[in-house]
């Protein structure tokens, strides 16, 4: 099992290995899992995706056929509840198969120190500014603000985010 850097299980990728296969089959694209306390209560929460959308309809199906999956394998020593739910339509991404999935959208990207002068002119000196998304490598992503492409080193990057456009 993957382990997380206290040593302790990392339930999230165990529980994403256990269901991939049985949710990609269904048609649907595993977004994301995540396994966290919220008050007193831990919360496994499984996000899905798919071109048309998803439905609650598609969370309750998706519910009951990995429910049989984690009560067989018992990836998770406490009691939890279980959410499915749709990404939404703003989404933060994390993985390099969601900055793959949204190559050409326009993204928000927040930085953890404003741009400097070795960025283009229209976003210099902002911690938040909106551009093209373009290839992620492993050590940086590719955007293009006004025309002008650039690398961005992932190391100054706080957070990427889709944007809703109608």
């Amino acid at each position: 099992m993957a382990t997380n850097k206290s040593g302790k299980r990392n339930i999230a990728a165990t529980v994403k290995a256990l269901i991939a296969p049985v949710v990609e089959q269904m048609g649907f694209l595993l977004w994301d899992v995540s396994y966290m306390k919220e008050g007193a209560s831990w919360n496994l929460v499984v996000t899905i995706d798919s071109p048309d959308g998803i439905t609650i309809t598609d969370c309750e199906h998706v519910t009951h056929a990995i429910n049989p999956i984690l009560d067989k394998a018992d990836p998770i020593p406490d009691s939890y509840y279980l959410e499915v739910s749709s990404p939404g339509l703003e989404r933060v991404l994390k993985s390099d198969e969601q900055f793959a999935a949204m190559v050409g959208s326009n993204v928000e990207v927040s930085l953890f120190v404003p741009a400097g002068e070795d960025m283009p002119p229209a976003i210099v000196g902002q911690k938040i500014f909106i551009a093209t998304l373009g290839e992620k490598t492993p050590s940086a992503l590719t955007l293009t603000v006004d025309t002008l492409s650039f690398l961005l080193e992932n190391e100054k990057i706080a957070r990427v985010k889709t944007i809703y456009e109608e």
